[in-house]
């Protein structure tokens, strides 16, 4: 026989402080990420609020690519979300990233794609990934590169997009070699041309400007 429901008052039932807040932020976060399968998100989501992790949450909504036909893969706002979570590790377990990558709802196909690109083990160093995944948004070396640049860049939105030349002059030279089809000579030749026109940048900060680029090599 089952158990009458019981009946509760309003003075009996306590809510959390805390609760209005974190379903508000859930929420935003939600909208503002647009997850294709929002229960296998929302998992992540509190999994990583619980432990002191960074979100899986975009810092804003993204408008599709102009190369996408469907919303159905990796973005820059998504990408960027990975860096956040994975680059203080230098080197990634690629079962870790999987999963992330499944938190993130992106289709297993995509990762596997980018995995084949070169020859990863079981751990791949993170900026190679990134790179890939840069390259994986664009279809030129030139606009993979102003996508790391906006993802690793410390700038506020819609600024300069700086980053250390050290860094920018990795991710080239590393996406110019998977590429097989660019010369060492002429890598080289490219970032030598960037470094030599962006001088005044460099020697007072130490950051390489992208929009220096665009005007020198558009």
């Amino acid at each position: 026989m089952p158990l009458p429901e019981t009946m509760f008052c309003a003075q009996q039932i306590k809510i959390p402080p805390e609760l209005p807040d974190i379903l508000k932020q859930f929420t935003i976060a939600a909208i503002r990420t647009q997850p294709r399968d929002v229960l296998q998100w929302a998992a992540a989501y509190f999994s990583a609020l619980s432990k002191g992790e960074p979100l899986p949450v975009k810092e804003r909504i993204e408008k599709p690519l102009a190369m996408e036909k469907t919303d159905i893969g990796l973005t820059p706002g998504l990408l960027k979300i990975l860096h956040k979570q994975l680059s203080p590790k230098g080197m990634v377990n690629v079962v870790e990233l999987k999963e992330k990558w499944k938190h993130l709802c992106l289709p297993e196909e995509q990762l596997n794609a980018i995995l084949q690109l070169d020859n990863f083990g079981e751990e791949l160093e993170w900026m190679k990934f990134l790179a890939l995944g840069c390259s994986m948004l664009s279809k030129s070396l030139l606009s993979s590169m102003k996508h790391a640049c906006e993802i690793l860049t410390r700038d506020p939105e819609g600024g300069a997009a700086r980053i250390p030349f050290e860094t920018f002059s990795f991710l080239y030279s590393y996406l110019a070699s998977i590429d097989g089809e660019i010369p060492e000579e002429k890598t080289e030749s490219f970032l030598h041309g960037i470094k030599e026109q962006a001088l005044f940048v460099l020697t007072t900060s130490g950051h390489l400007h992208f929009m220096m680029i665009n005007r020198v090599f558009a």
